[in-house]
Protein backbone atom coordinates (compact mmCIF):
# COMPACT_ATOMS: atom_id res chain seq x y z
CA UNK A 1 0.00 0.00 0.00
CA UNK A 2 1.46 3.37 -0.86
CA UNK A 3 0.77 6.78 -0.78
CA UNK A 4 -0.53 8.19 -4.10
CA UNK A 5 -1.40 11.98 -2.98
CA UNK A 6 -1.09 13.82 -0.19
CA UNK A 7 -2.95 17.23 0.38
CA UNK A 8 -2.18 19.88 3.41
CA UNK A 9 -5.49 20.96 4.58
CA UNK A 10 -4.09 23.29 7.11
CA UNK A 11 -0.82 24.97 8.10
CA UNK A 12 -0.96 26.97 11.38
CA UNK A 13 2.20 28.95 12.64
CA UNK A 14 1.67 28.70 16.49
CA UNK A 15 1.00 25.80 18.78
CA UNK A 16 1.28 22.62 18.60
CA UNK A 17 -0.85 21.63 15.85
CA UNK A 18 1.42 22.75 12.86
CA UNK A 19 -0.78 21.41 9.84
CA UNK A 20 -3.86 19.08 9.07
CA UNK A 21 -3.12 16.43 6.03
CA UNK A 22 -5.24 13.89 4.15
CA UNK A 23 -3.70 11.06 2.68
CA UNK A 24 -4.93 9.04 -0.36
CA UNK A 25 -3.67 5.31 -0.41
CA UNK A 26 -3.23 3.25 -4.10
CA UNK A 27 -5.38 6.13 -5.49
CA UNK A 28 -8.54 4.36 -4.12
CA UNK A 29 -8.68 5.01 0.14
CA UNK A 30 -8.58 8.61 1.42
CA UNK A 31 -7.43 8.99 5.43
CA UNK A 32 -8.19 12.74 6.43
CA UNK A 33 -7.48 14.39 9.42
CA UNK A 34 -3.71 13.10 10.15
CA UNK A 35 -2.25 15.97 12.24
CA UNK A 36 1.12 17.57 12.31
CA UNK A 37 2.09 18.00 15.68
CA UNK A 38 5.16 20.02 16.81
CA UNK A 39 6.97 17.92 19.44
CA UNK A 40 9.55 18.95 21.81
CA UNK A 41 12.24 17.26 19.75
CA UNK A 42 11.10 17.22 16.23
CA UNK A 43 7.62 17.42 14.43
CA UNK A 44 5.72 14.10 14.17
CA UNK A 45 2.70 12.78 12.27
CA UNK A 46 -0.30 12.09 14.82
CA UNK A 47 -2.76 9.56 12.64
CA UNK A 48 -6.95 10.58 13.13
CA UNK A 49 -8.18 9.35 16.83
CA UNK A 50 -11.08 10.06 19.01
CA UNK A 51 -11.73 9.97 22.37
CA UNK A 52 -13.15 6.66 24.14
CA UNK A 53 -15.75 5.95 27.08
CA UNK A 54 -12.69 6.54 29.41
CA UNK A 55 -11.47 10.02 28.06
CA UNK A 56 -8.29 8.07 26.53
CA UNK A 57 -7.65 9.27 22.71
CA UNK A 58 -7.28 5.72 20.55
CA UNK A 59 -6.35 6.29 16.76
CA UNK A 60 -9.34 5.61 14.02
CA UNK A 61 -6.71 4.10 11.49
CA UNK A 62 -3.15 3.15 11.86
CA UNK A 63 -0.45 1.95 9.90
CA UNK A 64 0.34 -1.43 11.62
CA UNK A 65 3.85 -2.07 11.97
CA UNK A 66 7.09 1.04 12.46
CA UNK A 67 8.51 0.37 9.31
CA UNK A 68 5.55 1.69 7.20
CA UNK A 69 4.46 4.31 10.23
CA UNK A 70 7.98 6.05 9.84
CA UNK A 71 7.52 5.69 5.65
CA UNK A 72 4.18 7.51 6.26
CA UNK A 73 5.83 10.09 8.60
CA UNK A 74 8.84 10.87 6.36
CA UNK A 75 5.87 11.50 3.07
CA UNK A 76 3.86 13.19 4.62
CA UNK A 77 6.64 15.89 6.95
CA UNK A 78 8.52 15.80 3.79
CA UNK A 79 5.36 17.39 1.83
CA UNK A 80 4.67 19.97 4.49
CA UNK A 81 8.13 21.01 4.64
CA UNK A 82 7.74 21.56 1.08
CA UNK A 83 4.40 23.42 1.19
CA UNK A 84 5.29 25.27 4.61
CA UNK A 85 8.45 26.81 2.30
CA UNK A 86 5.70 27.35 -0.49
CA UNK A 87 3.66 29.49 1.81
CA UNK A 88 7.06 31.43 3.13
CA UNK A 89 8.21 31.95 -0.65
CA UNK A 90 4.65 33.26 -1.28
CA UNK A 91 4.71 36.00 1.50
CA UNK A 92 7.66 37.06 0.73
CA UNK A 93 6.65 37.84 -2.99
CA UNK A 94 3.84 39.42 -2.11
CA UNK A 95 5.47 41.89 0.46
CA UNK A 96 8.82 42.06 -0.18
CA UNK A 97 11.07 43.54 2.82
CA UNK A 98 12.30 47.72 2.44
Amino acid sequence: MKITDIKIRKLLDSGKLRGVVSITLDDVFAVHDIKVIQGENRLFVAMPSRRDEKGTFRDVVHPINSEVRTEFETQILSTYKKELENQNAEREKNNPSI
